[in-house]
């Protein structure tokens, strides 16, 4: 999972997470299918089929049906200069494939990767973000998204946030067994499915909520340093935070909440204000991530000032 044959800074710190998310997550997915065959009983081959269903639809298409979500369409060299010579710039100096290249029509400032492997990578920028930046902050967040591309962790974010609608699947599937049994036979315990399937799914969500925020949040300041550390520019990706930050509350509040759900692929949460959607906020705070760009420009002027 380490960002092997690349430039990029590799992060042990990130690999071992991302370990650790996937174990749990692999756990998870044990006791949510143990769960719902233990009291659906002869309904086992169908959750079979619809967990196994789901997974490979998740891993085949979610990056697809994703930057659908987002409005990214794929563009050309001759459609978006700027956008693919900041791109190929990166990829030469990172020594990484060029991943496709893609645009959204949105004046939310912001940008995104995705893809389940490098070689159906996409990076892609939001309208708004490449009128409001500089070529230099452009190139501070575009390292920064082909960082989680390098990393791989843009892949395990996508199969981990999956448990979470497959548990909401898979409560509608017992509720509906359950539901049905009752109607054939009061004393089958369907009632006790109907309790205990919904406590299950709802523990499972949770969970596994709770481990794709822990592991978005060091995944963000882990793509702010490789990122920094690749241009040699930190000030610059800390330029376009702020600035980005700052230009979210000037969004329409209806614009903000459309792409709200996908904050977890985009390089600025797309909230404003102080609110409750902060403290579970899938990055880390604006300050936290100024201050690791602060310390590596600093550490970076040193090895300079040694140099010379």
């Amino acid at each position: 999972m380490a960002a092997t044959h690349s430039r990029y800074v590799a992060d042990r710190g990130l690999t071992s997470r991302m370990v650790v998310t996937m174990f749990f997550i692999g756990l998870l997915y044990v006791v949510l299918v143990g769960a719902l065959v233990a009291t659906l009983g002869n309904a086992w081959p169908l959750i079979v089929l619809v967990v196994g269903g789901l997974f490979v639809a998740q891993f085949w298409f979610s990056d697809r049906i994703a930057a659908f979500s987002m409005g990214a369409r794929e563009v050309t060299p001759e459609q978006a200069p700027e956008l693919h010579g900041a791109v190929d710039r990166l990829c030469a100096l990172a020594d990484v494939p060029k991943p496709k290249v893609a645009l959204a029509q949105s004046d939310v400032p912001n940008a995104f990767a995705t893809g389940r492997s490098r070689s159906s990578s996409m990076v892609c920028a939001t309208t708004g973000l490449m009128r409001r930046l500089e070529p230099e902050e452009l190139e501070g967040v575009l390292s920064h998204e082909l960082s989680h591309v390098a990393h791989r962790d843009v892949a395990v974010m996508t199969i981990a946030s999956f448990l979470g609608v497959l548990a909401g699947v898979m409560t509608r599937v017992a509720l509906w067994g359950g539901l049905s049994r009752v109607g054939r036979d009061d004393q089958s315990g369907a009632g006790i499915v109907l309790l205990l399937v919904p406590l299950v799914s709802a523990a499972v969500y949770i969970v596994s909520f709770l481990l794709t925020r822990l592991l978005s949040r060091y995944r963000e300041l882990s793509a702010d340093r490789a990122g920094a550390l690749l241009t040699g520019r930190p000030s610059a990706l800390a330029s376009a935070l702020t600035k980005v930050t700052g230009e979210m509350a000037r969004i329409p509040t209806r614009d903000l909440r459309k792409a709200e759900p996908f904050n977890a692929f985009y390089f600025a949460p797309a909230f404003s204000g102080e609110s409750v959607a902060t403290l579970l906020s899938s990055h880390p705070p604006l300050e936290r991530r100024l201050d690791q760009l602060s310390r590596i420009s600093a550490q970076l002027g040193q090895q300079l000032g040694q140099q010379r």
